[in-house]
């Protein structure tokens, strides 16, 4: 029997890339909404929050890149040369938002600095990868198999649209993040903003569905085509639904099923990208089989991700159930 390694590959790194929106999201989102959490109780209680589990979420972004880089080189060189502004952008705010996330706690008259460090960092963060998944979407110049495009093809207004989705989006997971792990004043705060969050999220899901099949009409076959049209329906119904249990569960004040409902969404509009992209890994032509390694390479890499892959699930499980509970500002989780 014959194994599609690079389906099982891309497949691989989708799930990577999925983990890390969920995972490193909320922490993103956290910092996000920093700025409208002026107490300092508040900030505290919010950054002991994640503090035991947020360098782990970016496992799952070394992963997705390293696994693009061994899997498909081709598609690594093309979308890193054409999205390198973005990415650049996207690292060093990373960067400079986990250097701030660790001297807040230990400033006392500067803090201030780098708590607006925390935010920006975060903003510009999500900002960026929204930019960068809005000009692949779009499509990628490839000739020769190299990057043909020019410097600015990613900077468009569909991809500033994707950017100021995923901040959207990133805040309600934040938001809800908060409704889950917190108490008292702090949680009837999130529990406000989550609600303005998800109105702008489900706005941004619209507008980005309205204009997607609009940048390749493979994407415009995939959604609107007779039969296809009976697969994708689901997609959207799903969508509806869960914005139905999140505004539920906000105006009923459940502490758990606004994060879940949240994650809903983004599962469900992920599902929905690759219904687009599938099998494309540059739009608008090259495909998952173009840009592949051999499949000696693949095989190779397979064993080890086998092996590794669920070692980070269970340590990841672990370190969420251990900090599992509400938190506080100053005894940490009870």
């Amino acid at each position: 029997m014959n194994v599609d390694l690079a389906f099982l590959f891309a497949a691989g790194i989708a799930l990577a890339v999925l983990f890390y929106v969920i995972f490193d999201g909320f922490d993103l989102g956290l910092g996000i909404l920093f700025p409208l959490f002026p107490d300092e109780d508040h900030r505290k209680t919010m950054m002991n929050s994640v503090a035991p589990v947020w360098d782990g979420n970016e496992t799952w972004l070394v992963a997705g890149g390293g696994g693009l880089l061994a899997g498909f080189p081709l598609a690594y060189g093309v979308i890193l040369s054409a999205l390198y502004a973005p990415i650049i952008a996207m690292v060093l705010a990373l960067i400079f938002r986990g250097v701030a996330f660790e001297f807040r706690f230990r400033s006392r008259r500067r803090k201030h600095l780098w708590d607006a460090g925390f935010a920006v960092g975060s903003i510009v963060a999500a900002f960026s990868q929204g930019i960068a998944l809005g000009a692949l979407v779009q499509g990628i110049a490839v000739a020769d198999r190299a990057y043909a495009g020019g410097w600015w093809d990613w900077l468009t207004p569909f991809s500033l649209l994707t950017g100021l989705a995923l901040v959207a989006g990133y805040a309600l997971l934040g938001a809800t993040w908060v409704v889950m792990k917190t108490e008292g004043e702090l949680q009837d705060r999130a529990f406000g903003l989550a609600y303005r969050a998800g109105i702008a999220t489900l706005a941004a899901i619209a507008l980005v569905s309205l204009f997607t099949p609009f940048q390749n009409p493979a994407y415009m076959a995939r959604w609107f085509s007779w039969p296809a049209v009976i697969y994708t329906l689901p997609v959207p119904l799903l969508v509806v639904l869960c914005a139905i249990i999140l505004f539920q569960a906000l105006a009923q004040r459940r502490d758990y099923a606004p994060f879940s409902a949240a994650i809903g969404l983004f599962v469900v509009s992920y599902v929905g990208l690759g219904i687009s992209f599938y099998p494309l890994i540059i739009p608008p032509e090259t495909t998952i089989w173009d840009a592949a390694a051999p499949d000696t390479s693949l095989a190779f890499v397979l064993v080890g991700a086998a092996l590794l892959l669920p070692m980070i699930l269970a340590y990841t499980a672990y370190s969420y159930w251990v900090f599992r509970g509400k938190v506080d500002a100053e005894g940490g989780y009870h």
